[in-house]
């Protein structure tokens, strides 16, 4: 994900307005269910942060979706140094939610179902590199046992055609992305990239998650 690619895209992306993302998927509610109490974060790597932050902010439950940078120093945790694909970071969002209202499962159920391909490796969409890696940053013992069980269980739904790659990483340095990072897609709308990679995934989550669909943009 590029400023420049996102600008190429804005001509295309006026004619090409699908109704869902493409690579949208009934993801299967999770059968090993989190039993968490209070409020709690966890990580998600999914490609460009600004999609995943996008469909984050718009899940009931969800008080806080930060884009930034996981996995590598803090000394390289720029936008410039990370779009390298050389410091070890994936561009992630911290979700901040309480889970009387959204658990940690059914976060897991949307990201694989509207938010990310879990096939493709070191890359996502248009986005090639290591900094595009699909992973799960679990911030608890609870979170790790609960998304273990779930990839296995998607590994054995026969959803893809290709095998999952998404890893479980260990919790490490998280650094929160340059301020015009944040909230992007509330800020630019009309952005092509936007238009063309991210709009369809809200459009999904709302129309595969009506219950969990919050139509404001919950920023921060």
């Amino acid at each position: 994900m590029t400023i420049l690619l996102g600008a190429a895209l804005i001509g295309a992306c006026q004619q090409v307005q699908p109704a869902l993302a493409e690579e949208a998927v009934a993801a299967p509610p999770a059968k090993i269910r989190s039993s968490e109490s209070g409020m709690k974060t966890a990580i998600f790597a999914g490609g460009c942060f600004w999609g995943v932050e996008g469909v984050f902010s718009h899940v009931k439950g969800v008080s806080s979706a930060v884009s930034g940078y996981h996995g590598g120093s803090r000394a390289d945790g720029t936008y410039k140094a990370v779009t390298s694909g050389r410091t070890g970071h994936a561009e992630a969002v911290k979700v901040t939610y309480d889970p009387s209202v959204v658990r940690y499962d059914e976060l897991l159920r949307i990201f694989f179902a509207v938010v990310t391909d879990p096939t493709q490796l070191n890359r996502q969409g248009p986005d090639r590199g290591p900094q595009y890696r699909n992973a799960l940053v679990p911030m608890s013992a609870e979170q790790a046992k609960v998304a273990k069980a779930y990839l296995a269980q998607l590994g054995k739904a026969g959803l893809w055609d290709k095998p999952i790659v998404t890893k479980i990483e260990a919790q490490k340095t998280f650094i929160a992305a340059e301020s015009y990072h944040q909230d992007f897609m509330a800020k630019n709308p009309n952005h092509g990239y936007i238009l063309r990679w991210d709009r369809p995934k809200v459009q999904a989550l709302k129309a595969m998650f009506p219950a969990d669909y919050r139509a404001a943009f919950k920023r921060g």
